[in-house]
């Protein structure tokens, strides 16, 4: 079963991942606290297994605020996810595409921007379509 690994809240744009253990999705704005709101990129989201592979590859040990996305969830594939729904908790998330990783990947790790392009490793970003409450230790599924 895969579950909510980590909870990051960016309270400003390139500003630092503040982690928590839990937060409030809000449909139609994104987390409560979290420099984007609004539009389709309410949410960012990585798999865990696919960042740790990442850092394997290129001999890294970076911890997952360096991707600087909102959610790490453990043991779900995001690989050509776009149009699916996701649950974590209660709460239902619509994929709408992948993150494009930036420069500041190969500023935390050379080489880290081009492997991250490879089968949507820089993770997935979504809309909030039913809101509530999340904590890390939550279930994640894709709603079928």
């Amino acid at each position: 079963m895969a579950v909510l690994h980590q909870i990051w809240i960016k309270r400003a744009h390139r500003g630092k991942m503040d982690p928590a253990t839990q937060a409030t999705l809000v449909a139609g704005r994104g987390i409560v606290g979290n420099a984007n709101q609004g539009g389709k990129r309410q949410v960012t989201i990585i798999d865990l297994e696919r960042w740790h592979a990442l850092m394997d590859r290129l001999g890294g040990d970076l911890e997952t605020s360096a991707r600087r996305v909102n959610l790490v969830i453990d043991a779900l594939d995001l690989f050509d996810s776009r149009g699916k729904a996701l649950r974590i908790g209660t709460t239902r998330l619509r994929i709408h595409g992948e993150v494009q990783p930036c420069e500041r990947m190969d500023e935390a790790l050379p080489g880290l921007q081009a492997a991250m392009r490879e089968r949507w490793g820089g993770g997935a970003f979504a809309e909030v379509i039913e809101g509530g409450e999340i904590a890390v230790g939550d279930a994640v599924e894709w709603d079928l």
